[in-house]
């Protein structure tokens, strides 16, 4: 049942208080971060702790996008391409190289949670990876693989006959596991970075949106709906949420919706049927469905594509959700949906992230929809370099950041693609 449901994403709920914040809207600072997600609190906090004068511009509330709206599962980001695929496309080394640096993505964030003291819930649960075809079980195996050899990643296989062991349904042909991948709270991680951001120097300025930018010999104008300011550099780390007063970065993402509901809290004996490894959870299909536990453990959340033409303020946008959760686990049909809400993730033309500088302007976007640890890394890569640091060099840095031919068309291209998508999950191998 959606109704009377609260459009507050679950992981708002109880967070601590907002640091107290400077009002004072400053005249300049050695580095501009537009965005205050992931990306830019991690590069704002690698910056100030090597001394540079930072401010974070926020167009709204603190980490209001995608960085409070996900589903809190952390993992290496490989699961965009399947490592052959890799090979074929950029050649073994270069492949072994990126799947190398995904890995080294989610040991940075579990360090840096670490190092930083930052309460969120962190935890290595695993990932289980449903097999949504026969097929797709063996094809995962192979896979699978190729991560153990290039990369060294730890995994097992599950077949369908003892696939109730990890997840209580029978929709799957077994799946594979990643022990190493883990969860967190994404609202509490984003409150604990901005912390240390603050209390290491940091500047944060809230409802300032950046109307646009004037490039100086040495420096940047930087204009906003605040007043106009000065920065020695600017890091554009806005994501899916960059607009048109940034065009030669809107150009090159396109925001793809994503939706989440909460359900209420279930009896403990019901949660442990459902998912008694308590791991986080997807599947093999193109148009994919991702599920995990609560932090509490109480409650089941459960994630997938948005609804579009539907009002996101509206139970009615997330009737599908709940339909698909209902198809993975018929058990939960009489239960209620507490909680939906929605974001948007960035979108490469080459489905891979990136960092770099285009004209003088630094930026790192294009996680394509496996954030958490992506953005933490990148930010960090993309201050060593703002920094001139050799260890700000990646294998991602001569991946060119291209433009959508046709961008305006590109809301349309994605309804065309995912509807596409649909029908092959459907309908084909």
């Amino acid at each position: 049942m959606v109704s009377n449901i609260s459009f507050r994403p679950w992981w708002h709920e109880n967070l601590p208080a907002l640091p107290q914040l400077d009002s004072r809207f400053p005249e300049n600072a050695d580095v501009v971060i537009i965005g205050s997600g992931y990306t830019g609190l991690s590069a704002a906090l690698t910056l100030a702790h090597a001394g540079r004068d930072v401010l974070i511009l926020e167009a709204g509330s603190p980490g209001f996008g995608a960085s409070t709206r996900n589903g809190g599962q952390v993992g290496s980001g490989n699961q965009k391409f399947r490592v052959q695929s890799l090979i074929a496309l950029y050649g073994r080394e270069k492949a072994k190289a990126l799947v190398r640096a995904g890995s080294e993505m989610l040991r940075y964030i579990e360090d840096l949670i670490e190092s930083e003291s930052i309460v969120c819930h962190f935890k290595k649960v695993g990932r289980f990876r449903g097999a949504v075809r026969p097929a797709h079980y063996e094809s995962m195996a192979r896979d699978m693989e190729d991560l153990k050899r290039f990369a060294g990643v730890e995994y097992f296989m599950v077949p369908a006959n003892e696939q109730r062991t990890e997840v209580g349904t029978d929709i799957y042909f077994g799946g594979s596991v990643l022990p190493h991948d883990a969860a967190l709270h994404p609202g509490l991680y984003h409150r604990g970075l901005l912390q240390r951001v603050l209390q290491s120097g940091g500047q944060l300025q809230t409802e300032t949106r950046v109307t646009g930018l004037t490039s100086n010999r040495s420096s940047f104008d930087v204009h906003t709906t605040r007043g106009v300011l000065t920065a020695g550099e600017v890091l554009v780390a806005s994501n899916g949420y960059t607009g048109s007063e940034l065009p030669d970065f809107k150009s090159r993402l396109v925001p793809v919706g994503t939706s989440m509901i909460a359900t209420e809290e279930l009896p403990e004996e019901l949660m442990l049927d459902l998912m008694p490894t308590s791991r986080v959870y997807g599947n093999t299909a193109r148009v994919f469905h991702y599920y995990r536990p609560s932090t509490d453990g109480r409650r089941l959340l459960f994630g997938g594509r948005i609804r579009r033409l539907v009002a996101q303020n509206s139970s009615s946008a997330y009737q599908h959700l709940q339909r698909e959760m209902n198809h993975v686990f018929p058990v939960l049909s009489g239960y209620r949906i507490t909680h939906g809400w929605s974001g948007y993730i960035g979108y490469t033309k080459d489905v891979l992230p990136h960092l770099g500088c285009h004209n003088r302007i630094w930026y790192a976007a294009g996680y394509c929809g496996t954030g958490v640890s992506r953005s933490t890394w990148f930010g960090h890569k993309v201050a060593l370099k703002i920094l001139g640091k050799d260890e700000g060099k990646t294998v991602f840095d001569d991946l060119p950041l291209s433009p959508f031919r046709f961008r305006r068309a590109a809301p349309l291209g994605v309804v065309l693609f995912e509807s596409w998508y649909r029908f092959r999950d459907r309908f084909y191998d």
